[in-house]
């Protein structure tokens, strides 16, 4: 039996249900794509795609409606694929559990991809919904979102035709998103000399698991632990108090989520072994303190195992150990035009070390001021650069600027509130959608942004609210039957 059995909006739950059984991860996406192709064949329903994936199928006027004008709906087809440490899981072949409990929907183990699975399901339901009366609507499917937005920034001016578009790829029921945060990334790549430990030291592994993470953007300010700077942490400290090699320190893995899982291994002198578990013992105690109940499932284990082969030089380790100390992370600045929106922030995202003897450290920077988000990446730049690391930055992507004048802002404000009886919150957001690239290449598009509420983005946490689904719904079906006439 289905997990989603007796869900309602059904014709959603459905195609999420099938969506979850396709593996999706950023770059990918040629199953989920090739689904959704035949999904238009099936439908008879006009369908083409372009050289980068992404997918446009458009669905002919109802009866009567032809004279309304076209609304595109979009959202991505990708997803971040996270899972939990002990939880086995091939993203490339095996399908997500969805679960049902108390009211939310989230997946055994691994992150739901509810972002934006849910978005894709709905654009299916309305494509195959027969009883829907409203006028031309186009469907557009981008690629790649989560790890680039390069479905967006390779879609060309005249894919589809529609100047009013509803993404679907906000999680706050509630809450209509007109205005987002631009990003950039900045990728630091250093180098060290790998060198034999002293065979007679002894040599420690640990382990940080269990922090919440959470996307970059919608969730950097509310002060959840960053794994790579509470490993550097210790291991700054461990590093001035004691004798210590780092064999290697590995951390996060995606650039638009927080780090949640951090791992090392360190030489030490055999006779501070017991001091240094006791040291660790008491920083666990510090950071569960300082952190309370917002990271309550933290844990720091420490354990023997095998010398290493190598270790780091003290140069490049003390670098290392520097940089990422005064490396920034979390919100930075506050809008000055719209309350508790964040304006500037940095997310020190994953450092890996490579079998080669680099080690590369990936960040993310957002901000709807663009001065402000080359500000921060300088910033983190110099940072890297105290390790001497080799620095790149991505293009980046622009933010959305809100407009309070848009039509339909003005269509969803009124049927939200016909249908709840109160007024929606507005607002822009601080993570980054595909919004701000498609308004730089589509001049004069009107859009907004809404969707069910989705807690845990990113992370294995992630859920999604069962009734607000069926709350998205009724106000897109509403949205979409209120579009006005096409002016002559």
């Amino acid at each position: 039996m289905s997990a989603f059995t007796g869900l309602n909006p059904a014709p959603i739950w459905n195609y999420f249900e099938k969506i979850c059984k396709i593996p999706r991860l950023s770059k990918n996406e040629g199953r989920i794509r090739q689904y959704i192709l035949d999904f238009a064949v099936r439908n008879n329903l006009e369908v083409k795609e372009d050289k980068i994936g992404n997918i446009l199928i458009t669905r002919p006027p109802s009866p009567g409606m032809k004279n309304r004008k076209t609304v595109v709906l979009q959202s991505h087809m990708d997803m971040v694929g996270e899972k939990n440490a002990d939880y086995p899981h091939d993203w490339s072949v095996d399908p997500i559990i969805p679960v049902v409990q108390n009211g939310w929907v989230s997946a055994k183990g691994t992150t739901l991809g509810a972002d934006d699975g849910i978005g894709l399901a709905s654009q299916l339901a309305v494509l195959s919904d027969k009883y829907l009366k409203e006028g031309k609507i186009e469907c557009l499917f981008t690629v790649d979102e989560e790890s680039g937005m390069t479905g967006a920034v390779n879609l060309k001016p005249d894919f589809f035709t529609g100047k009013i578009l509803i993404n679907l790829d906000s999680e706050d029921e509630g809450i209509l998103f007109i205005g987002c945060a631009g990003g950039m990334d900045t990728i630091g790549t250093m180098k060290y000399r790998a060198t034999p430990p002293d065979r007679k030291h002894s040599a420690l592994e640990i382990s940080l698991t269990g922090l919440h993470g959470g996307h970059s953007g919608d969730e950097i300010h509310k002060g959840y632990g960053n794994s790579i700077k509470i490993m550097n942490r210790l291991l700054w400290n461990l590093s001035n108090h004691f004798e210590i090699s780092v064999s290697y320190f590995n951390g996060g893995n995606l650039r638009n989520a927080i780090p949640r899982e951090a791992f090392s291994a360190i030489a030490v002198e055999k006779s501070d072994t017991e001091e240094i578990k006791n040291y660790i013992e008491s920083f666990y105690s510090t950071i569960l303190e300082e952190y309370g109940d917002l990271e309550k499932d933290l844990k720091i284990k420490v354990r023997d195992t095998d010398l290493p082969d190598y270790v780091m030089d003290k140069e490049n380790q003390s670098k290392l150990l520097s940089s990422l100390t005064c490396c920034p992370h979390g919100a930075i600045a506050w809008s000055k035009d719209m309350d508790d929106l964040v304006e500037t922030s940095t997310n020190l995202a994953s450092v890996k070390f490579g079998g080669d003897g680099t080690i590369k450290i990936a960040t993310t920077q957002r901000s709807s001021i663009e001065s402000s988000k080359h500000d921060v990446a300088s910033m983190v730049e110099a940072c890297l650069k105290l390790a001497g690391a080799e620095v790149v930055h991505s293009e980046g992507y622009p933010g959305w600027r809100p407009n309070m004048n848009s039509e339909i802002l003005k269509i969803t404000r009124n049927s939200y509130k016909k249908l709840f009886g109160h007024e929606p919150l507005v607002r822009a957001i601080h993570a980054g959608l595909e919004c701000g690239l498609i308004y730089e290449k589509f001049k004069g598009i009107d859009m907004i942004s809404f969707g069910p509420t989705i807690r845990g983005p990113h992370t294995p946490e992630e859920k999604i609210e069962i009734e607000t689904v069926q709350m998205f719904w009724n106000l897109l079906k509403e949205v979409l039957s209120n579009i006005p006439l096409q002016q002559k």
